[in-house]
């Protein structure tokens, strides 16, 4: 790794030394933009890496060990996992919505003679309202909402609803005539799904894994049965996992069309 750092720091100065113009120093504002785009990228990959990991790998694998080895395992991978998974979604949220505000919605905004932070209340508000009300649906564990095809039906309308809600906002003519553009709506989109996910990591996921964690190691060492309460918040937990695990595609999809040959929402 070293020697990587190295050989990178020797290529950069052959760059900036060679002739031609082959390398072209960025000013303060495009380092600081370059490290933030940098940072949403990497925390991102760690995220939705983990997101996929635990639904497409971890669940099915959990499932087939017996209660013993599972208690042997879950202290161990989990902590870990889950402290990479939450804080992965934190920074790459944190990191985009500052991007977002300053240098796409800020841009465009001010275009269209709108207030910038108007437009990133209302257009949070309406997210957190949503969130609001997901959250609430996944918090029975009997009857017809635990029935996972039911909930991806209510919670499918509710983001399609959310969504309209939001391009309608967003797409509101400003004083001057124009409107936000495809990058701010895309984002403003795609954006407002890895919000959802960021909650549902800390106010569902964790809350849940976390007393499911600590219930699984007092199990193994006293040698005492979960309590019934732990089987209602893996599934709870599971729910809002599965349902990020597929909110991650569209929030995908419309990160890229902010930035790609296809203009999704043309000005």
């Amino acid at each position: 790794m070293r020697a990587g750092l190295m050989g990178g720091v020797v290529l950069l100065a052959w760059l900036a030394g060679s002739e031609g113009g082959t390398f072209h120093a960025p000013d303060a504002t495009s380092i600081f933009k370059i490290f933030l785009r940098w940072a949403h990228f990497v925390a991102g990959i760690t995220w939705i890496g983990l997101l996929y990991f635990f639904n497409l790998v971890n669940v099915p694998f959990m499932q087939r060990l017996d209660s013993q080895t599972r208690s042997k395992v879950v202290p161990i991978l989990m902590p870990r996992a889950l402290w990479f998974f939450r804080w992965g979604a934190v920074v790459t949220v944190l990191v985009g919505l500052t991007y977002y505000a300053m240098y796409i919605l800020h841009t465009e905004a001010q275009n269209a003679g709108i207030g910038t932070w108007s437009t990133l209340f209302k257009w949070l508000a309406i997210v957190v309202v949503t969130w609001a009300i997901i959250y609430a649906l996944l918090r029975p564990v009997s009857g017809v909402l635990n029935k996972g095809s039911v909930l991806a039906v209510i919670v499918s309308a509710l983001i399609l609803i959310m969504s309209w809600v939001l391009i309608r906002m967003l797409s509101a003519a400003g004083p001057t005539g124009e409107t936000l553009g495809n990058k701010s709506l895309s984002i403003g989109l795609g954006g407002g799904y890895g919000i959802i996910m960021l909650l549902n990591v800390w106010g569902i996921i964790w809350r849940a894994q976390k007393r499911i964690i600590a219930w699984t190691k007092e199990s193994a060492e006293q040698g005492t049965p979960m309590p019934p309460e732990s089987a209602k918040l893996a599934r709870r937990a599971f729910l809002a996992s599965r349902l990020n695990a597929w909110l991650s595609l569209p929030m995908l999809f419309f990160m890229g069309t902010s930035h790609g040959d296809y203009i999704w929402f043309a000005k």
